[in-house]
């Protein structure tokens, strides 16, 4: 390669990586993945190690040389005492054992203990706690100053206010035990189950899903109204030291038993004690070892573990375990005019995604309850992640379009964020010579309505209240175990029901009568019976698994119990105004506006007046559950129970007053736990909560 040529294309890289950083960082909507980024910017060092005159003539500053800038308008900037790095990327074992071998090099020794933690793939930030008091919140932002996005981070439940004071005759018992400050990095995330519950609402909303939990996390932190961040259930994980005055006594010697060394402040693994100890969510697992063969035996062993955890992992952070060794080493960029760039001591090994290759046999539509028009790519039967795929997401017309991606293609299909499978990119080289681009349909693929959407949108929309797919899917929600739970009356039933023209809607479901039914099956006198006496007795379902049915965006299991306790009729929500709805605890503004959006739309009161005419009467929550034995308390559930399920537990425990979380912290009461509890049961127990198993649940309820 000429210098000429070198010179165009570090400087082509340069502009490449720079736009990407822009996606991901700014914007967290990257549109390549983290394998394929990693590959850019290791093409770009290489390139400029090779060529240093053209690095030197290409103009842009090398994002090499420099942190991505998460930063964004809306914040109050807030500068980092110490600094937040970056790491180096390595995806061969090779790599990583010559980075042992550089601080064998440096430290002159060949006995080097290491930690191995997860990579989490979320978002970093950086707490502060004053005299164990938590006070900021703040993103990576540029490495030097982030955003504050304190009041967001504040809505994570599992995170402390407070650090726990060491327990009695703990070294760290006495004052100085808390420091005065201290920056304590970790990384944001989202649960699976947490993913797809806010992407169904997106789909129902019309607009694009988030791609993985790691962009949809991002995305959160960096909203404006807290009270919207609350209604995502955001959580955290911390591993990393920052800033901390009094500062540890780096000077100890690794393996001393100096004071700093016994109360476990002066190494990583000493210091992923400490934050147990005071009470903070912490790695589910990390690995001392010594050498670089124990390091890759501790990365193979994380790697068969990792699908278990809470949070998304994409590798491991190995770590020299010492801070005085640490120091010693030092960080790349260090001493000269650029800024600490990443840490010579640690390295990240990332695991390759799970990919694989196959064919496009078609794309069809699916049209959900609201409309939104989805398109999916049916594959040819690949085997990805220990399970069979046969189809893939293909997110939107505008995706479609601009990765190219055309029936009988062979693809390149990946696990997003290791949950969603998602077409990649096409491989051009085996597309066959016959094919032609696809064309979305301008209309419906099942009314034949013209398809529109909003400026500016990205879904397209069928506008049809009458469509029969969108009605099809809106009796299966409404009847389905989350919502009013008619035993009986499956897709299977749903499509025969709307096929014999016997229902048009959800109110018909309430008017059905066993002499419609009975010639549906042969001998089917007592299914035809059983399935009406199902439906009679889901008249009085609960008020809030009506609500819930109606399928109102914005509006899940939650927001639904919610709005029942609060307007206790379905009347008086439909009258609510927008003021009386955003008043409720944890709505923000968008979700309000979607109740109330929901209920002046004509069509929604034709419904509403249905239903009540077809007898339906929905239960109230139970008056007086302040009095509950539960009141103002918080369970967590955990496990399985001997003869309850998940919904009936929680059930009982809201009849009782008491709430239902998903994750464990200090404000948790109870810990109700079954066979199979896992790490909820570990972290109750580190935190001190009390733990129940079923008879206790009964026995307190029996109580009070």
């Amino acid at each position: 390669m000429s210098p000429a040529e070198a010179t165009a294309e570090i400087a082509r890289l340069r502009a490449e990586i720079a736009a990407q950083d822009e996606r991901y960082y700014r914007h967290a909507r990257p549109e390549i993945t983290d394998f394929d980024y990693d590959r850019l910017k290791r093409a770009l060092a290489d390139l400029e190690l090779a060529h240093p005159s053209a690095a030197s003539a290409a103009g842009a500053a090398s994002p090499t040389r420099r942190v991505g800038d998460d930063r964004s308008e809306g914040f109050a900037r807030v500068k980092h005492r110490f600094g937040m790095t970056t790491l180096d990327n390595t995806y061969d074992e090779g790599e990583l054992r010559d980075f042992h071998a550089r601080l064998v090099k440096a430290l002159g020794t060949e006995d080097l203990a290491y930690t191995v933690e997860p990579k989490i793939d979320g978002v970093a930030v950086s707490l502060t706690y004053e005299n164990g008091h938590f006070t900021r919140a703040v993103t990576r932002g540029d490495g030097e100053e982030g955003d504050d996005i304190t009041a967001n981070v504040r809505t994570i439940r599992a995170l402390p206010a407070l650090l726990s004071a060491p327990p009695p005759g703990d070294l760290f018992a006495a004052p100085a035990a808390l420091p005065q400050l201290i920056e304590i990095r970790g990384e944001i995330f989202l649960r699976d189950e947490e993913f797809r519950r806010i992407n169904a609402l997106q789909e129902e909303a019309g607009e694009a899903p988030y791609a993985n939990p790691r962009n949809l996390a991002a995305g959160t932190v960096k909203l404006l109204d807290p009270a919207l961040v609350a209604t995502r259930k955001l959580e955290i994980v911390l591993y990393g030291l920052g800033a901390c005055e009094p500062a540890p006594d780096a000077r100890a010697e690794p393996d001393s038993d100096s004071p700093a060394a016994s109360a476990g402040f002066d190494s990583q693994s000493g210091f992923q004690t400490r934050l147990r100890v005071w009470g903070l969510p912490v790695v589910e697992k990390f690995w001392a070892v010594r050498g670089i063969d124990a390091v890759l035996a501790s990365i193979r062993e994380l790697d068969a573990l990792r699908r278990g955890f809470a949070y998304p992992t994409d590798g491991a952070v190995v770590k020299l375990d010492a801070f005085a060794r640490q120091r010693v080493v030092g960080y790349r960029g260090e001493g000269q005019a650029a800024r600490k760039l990443s840490p010579r001591w640690a390295c990240a090994y990332k695991f390759a995604p799970d990919r694989a290759e196959t064919r496009i046999l078609a794309i069809t539509l699916q049209v959900g309850r609201t409309g939104a028009v989805t398109p999916v790519a049916e594959l040819e039967p690949i085997l990805l992640a220990g399970t069979t795929v046969k189809r893939a997401t293909l997110h939107n017309a505008d995706e479609i379009a601009r990765k190219d991606v055309r029936v009988g293609d062979t693809v390149l299909v990946e696990k997003a964020g290791e949950i969603i499978p998602a077409v990649i990119e096409v491989v051009l080289a085996k597309r066959p010579a016959e094919s032609t681009a696809y064309v979305f349909p301008a209309d419906c693929p099942s009314c034949g309505t013209p398809l529109s959407r909003e400026e500016g949108g990205v879904k397209w929309m069928c506008l049809n209240p009458l469509c029969p797919e969108k009605v099809r899917r809106r009796i299966e929600h409404f009847t389905s175990k989350a919502c009013v739970d008619i035993d009986g009356l499956g897709e299977e039933i749903v499509d025969l029901l709307l096929a014999k023209k016997i229902i048009r809607g959800v109110p018909d479901l309430f008017r059905l009568t066993r002499e419609q039914l009975l010639p549906l099956k042969k001998s089917g006198e007592l299914w035809a019976a059983n399935l009406v006496n199902a439906i009679a007795a889901r008249r009085t379902a609960d008020l809030w698994r009506v609500i819930h049915g109606l399928g109102i965006p914005q509006v899940g299991a939650a927001a639904a119990k919610d709005l029942a306790r609060r307007f206790r009729s379905l009347e008086a929500l439909a009258e609510a105004s927008l003021n009386e709805i955003i008043q409720i605890d944890g709505f923000g503004e968008k979700t309000a506006e979607s109740v109330l959006t929901w209920f002046n739309q004509p069509v929604n009161r034709v419904l509403v007046a249905e239903l009540t005419a077809a007898g339906l009467a929905p239960t109230p929550p139970a008056t007086g559950p302040a009095g509950g034995f539960f009141a103002g308390k918080t369970l967590v559930l955990t496990g399985t129970l001997p003869s309850l399920s998940r919904e009936e537990a929680q059930a009982l425990i809201e009849a009782a007053g008491g709430k239902v979380s998903s994750s464990v912290s200090k404000k948790t009461h109870y810990v109700v736990a079954g066979e199979e509890a896992g790490s909820k049961l570990e972290k109750a127990r580190a935190l001190g909560v009390a733990v129940l198993d079923e008879a206790g649940l009964r026995a307190l309820l029996a109580a009070g």
